[in-house]
């Protein structure tokens, strides 16, 4: 066994085992690969990373651009693609939903960092 392998990031297991290019964690499941900076940067900065669709990072203030059309609860009409998002604020949100934010006609909102783009 190799003794230098990570424990893991989501549970903080330290039984992690090497499988192809990939560590894996065999108590809660969760994959990564090791040579990525994106789970630990975000424990040696203590800040989180979000990206948009594209790969672009996302910080608040700034303004997004929806990617596609999205479905609104209670609303006939949802979210046209191509919609702006200004003034956007990063939060640990339920569900994926990682910002925060206020659309015309539709009041405010969470969205994924997945469906917008960065403006």
């Amino acid at each position: 066994m190799n003794e230098n392998l990570p424990p893991c990031p989501k549970c903080s297991c330290e039984y992690t085992y090497a499988m192809n290019a990939l560590v894996v964690c065999p108590e809660c499941g969760h994959e990564w690969v090791p040579a990525e900076g994106g789970a630990q940067d975000e424990q040696s900065t203590g800040e989180r990373v979000v990206k948009d669709a594209v790969g672009n990072v996302l910080t608040d203030g700034d303004t997004v651009t929806v990617t596609k059309a999205l479905k609104v609860k209670g609303s006939p009409s949802g979210i046209k693609a191509g919609t702006k998002v200004r003034n956007i604020r990063l939060i640990d949100g339920v569900d994926g939903h990682d910002i925060d934010c206020k659309i015309d006609g539709f009041g405010a909102m969470q969205l994924k960092s997945s469906v917008v783009k960065k403006a």
